[in-house]
Formats: C-alpha cells, sequence, structure tokens
C-alpha cells in the first residue's frame, strides 16, 4: 500500500510538471502570435519582451531537456539491469521511466518554440524541423533535430506496441541510443554553454554514466542472466 501511494504521489507530481512545461510552451506562443492583455502580463512578471531573457529561457529548457532525456536512458538501462528492483517497485520504475520521457520531449518543445521568438539566433519553423537547414551550425542543429524525431518516434511505438511484432517493437527501440548520442553531440557542438567548463564536465559525466550502465547491462546478458523480455524493452524506452 505504501509503495502503491508513493508511486501515485510520484506520477501526479510528474504530470503536474508536464503541465507546467505546455503551459510555458502556450504562454510562449501567445507572445509570439498576440494577444495582448496576456502578452503584457508575461512581459510583466517574466520580462520575455527582452531578447536575454528569450535567449537564457531557450537555454535554459534546451539543458533541462538534455538532462531529462539522460535520466530516461539511465533509468531504463538501470530497469532493464534490475538495478532498482531491490528497492523499488517494478510498476513505479516503469512509470517513472516513461514520465521522464514526456518530460524530456515537453522541454524540448519549450526549447524549440521560444528559440523562434529570439532574434539573437533567427529561425524559420522549417529550419528548426527539417534536419540540416539551419542557418547556425547546420549540421549539429541537424543532428539534434534527428534526434528528437527518433525520441518521438521510440516514445510513440510504445503505445502501438499491441499493434506491431515484438520484434521489430524491439528493433524500433534500440534508436533511442542514437536519439541520446544525438542529442549529446547537438547540445556539445550546437549549443552555445558548450564552451563552458561546467557544461563540458556536465556532458562528460552523463555521458560516462551511459557508458558504464550500456556495459553493465551487456555483460549481464553476454553471462547468462539477461534482463526479462519486459525489462529489455524498458530499457530502450525514451
Amino acid at each position: 500500500m505504501l509503495e502503491s501511494n508513493t508511486s501515485d504521489t510520484f506520477l501526479k507530481g510528474i504530470v503536474l510538471a508536464l503541465a507546467a512545461v505546455l503551459a510555458l510552451v502556450g504562454g510562449a506562443l501567445v507572445l509570439l502570435l498576440g494577444g495582448d492583455p496576456l502578452v503584457r502580463l508575461l512581459n510583466a512578471l517574466f520580462a520575455l519582451d527582452r531578447v536575454q531573457a528569450l535567449w537564457y529561457v531557450t537555454r535554459a529548457a534546451g539543458i533541462i531537456a538534455y538532462l531529462l532525456l539522460w535520466l530516461s536512458t539511465a533509468w531504463g538501462l538501470a530497469v532493464a539491469s534490475k538495478i532498482f528492483d531491490p528497492l523499488l517497485h517494478r510498476a513505479f520504475t516503469f512509470d517513472a521511466h516513461e514520465f521522464l520521457s514526456l518530460l524530456a520531449i515537453g522541454f524540448t518543445v519549450l526549447h524549440v518554440a521560444v528559440l523562434l521568438g529570439t532574434t539573437i539566433c533567427r529561425f524559420s519553423v522549417a529550419q528548426v524541423l527539417i534536419p540540416f537547414v539551419a542557418p547556425y551550425r547546420p549540421l549539429w542543429v541537424g543532428v539534434g533535430v534527428i534526434g528528437l524525431y527518433l525520441t518521438l518516434l521510440v516514445t510513440i511505438t510504445f503505445y502501438l506496441r499491441r499493434w506491431i511484432t515484438q520484434k521489430a517493437f524491439r528493433a524500433i527501440h534500440l534508436l533511442s541510443f542514437l536519439a541520446y548520442v544525438g542529442v549529446t553531440l547537438h547540445g556539445l557542438f550546437a549549443g552555445t554553454d558548450s564552451a563552458l567548463w561546467a557544461t563540458q564536465l556536465m556532458y562528460a559525466g552523463t555521458a560516462l554514466v551511459i557508458v558504464f550502465l550500456t556495459v553493465y547491462w551487456f555483460l549481464l546478458t553476454r553471462l547468462g542472466r539477461p534482463a526479462s523480455n519486459q525489462s529489455a524493452a524498458v530499457l530502450v524506452r525514451t
């Protein structure tokens, strides 16, 4: 009963956080599209009419989106390796992994939506949706766009599991590794904060965690103690 209540509380918190992200995205879109009373309120509260404010928001949202995607990937590897089993109920770990993925997508949408409103680095809708056509570092921005699409594909496919074969499901979900690598390269080579030591240490530290967990999971499977089919599926869900 205690585990169930804890799981429900956690999931409700995640849902509220996702709703807050969507509200921020909606506010940014309203600012871009018009609506004087609400625009004046947003400007008074957050100074969103200032170029610097929007630029800070999009940079922060991008870093948070990366950290959430990293946490979702690491969490999935830990679940597949049964690291959490002595501590947490598996249903809780599965649900937490799912909502971490959704939060990562939510902050990515915020990152892109606010970026469209900045004047420091101008992007059109097509340039943020079509890989390799952006005016700023098109290769690495394009890699990030592909990483986003792979993340969306993997996440959506999970909910279509009953309509596809198990083999196809596993193959598609392995793409989450490529999604994580793509988003990491995007942040490292296209992010304007990548020159900072703190940012470089963040990317290095998080990547090392993924490498360690991947090797650990791989060794478990090779040593004849593979994770269950369900766990292996959760491993790559983002």
